[in-house]
């Protein structure tokens, strides 16, 4: 089993990998800036997550306890949590959508999902993420006051895990870019990292009493990845680490609507 200082140099390198956050190198680490090797270090992607939506949560709850209203406080959260991140997930789902649709051969959407610069599909897609989850977040503020900011941590969390499936299911899509230079996770990591993120999830969909709104969202979100993984096979035959900056979108806008679906249900605190 991996020694205290092993677990600690993952999880900083894995916060690295996805995070901006400055974070100091220690004596015991041995390669700081190195690649995070995920078949190891799986379980710290959720974990990561959390500390971003946590993150995501100070600002939204600082705003909300300065009188803004729900709307500006929930795209305050997200737009922290995006800057923390570089926008990591979000150039994924917009080059995704570029490379996807806007091509007419395997080769050509691998070329366009290299390229820099956004079109109008990544566009759309960029626009319609963004709004979707900040209408969806604002939409837990108005039944759910402040306590809906509990839920980021844990949405942050298991739609970093889900969005790694593809990994299993398809081979990658070509030899070069992010994901064909680090070692991604088997089934046993994947699903350990899952289940870590499901925790996070679960237990804040309890305390708000959301029981089955943690169950269905938490389900869509993972029923939704094969469809995209067949997806990017029919289009260019495997994965890459735009695919799955996109899947990771695609789950935390599933959880975010999910649950924004099952707190009207239930009706307000």
């Amino acid at each position: 089993m991996p020694g205290l200082n092993v677990l600690a140099g993952d999880l900083l390198n894995v916060m690295r990998f996805y995070t901006r956050l400055p974070l100091p190198v220690f004596r015991f680490e041995r390669e700081a800036h190195a690649l995070p090797d995920f078949r190891r270090a799986a379980w710290a992607i959720p974990v990561t997550g959390a500390v971003v939506g946590a993150c995501g949560a100070l600002a939204g709850g600082l705003a909300y306890l300065a009188g803004l209203s729900p709307l500006i406080a929930a795209a305050l959260a997200l737009a922290m949590q995006v800057a923390i991140t570089g926008a990591f997930h979000e150039d994924g789902l917009a080059d995704s959508c570029d490379g996807l649709f806007g091509g007419a051969s395997r080769e050509r959407r691998l070329e366009i999902m290299k390229d820099s610069r956004i079109g109008t599909f990544g566009g759309a897609g960029l626009f319609f993420a963004l709004l979707l989850r900040v209408l969806a977040l604002a939409e837990l503020f108005r039944l759910m006051g402040p306590a809906a900011l509990v839920l980021l941590p844990g949405i942050a969390a298991l739609s970093r895990a889900v969005a790694l499936m593809p990994v299993l299911l398809l081979p990658p899509a070509g030899s070069q870019g992010l994901a064909a230079s680090v070692p991604l996770p088997g089934l046993p990591a994947w699903l350990l990292a899952t289940g870590i993120g499901a925790i996070i999830h679960a237990v804040a969909c309890l305390w708000l009493d959301l029981p089955l709104g943690g169950l269905v969202s938490g389900g869509l979100a993972l029923m939704l990845m094969p469809a995209l993984a067949a997806l990017a096979r029919r289009k260019i035959g495997g994965h890459n680490g735009d695919i799955l900056g996109g899947c990771q979108q695609v789950a935390e806008i599933a959880l975010l609507l999910a649950l924004s679906s099952a707190a009207n249900w239930r009706g307000p605190l």
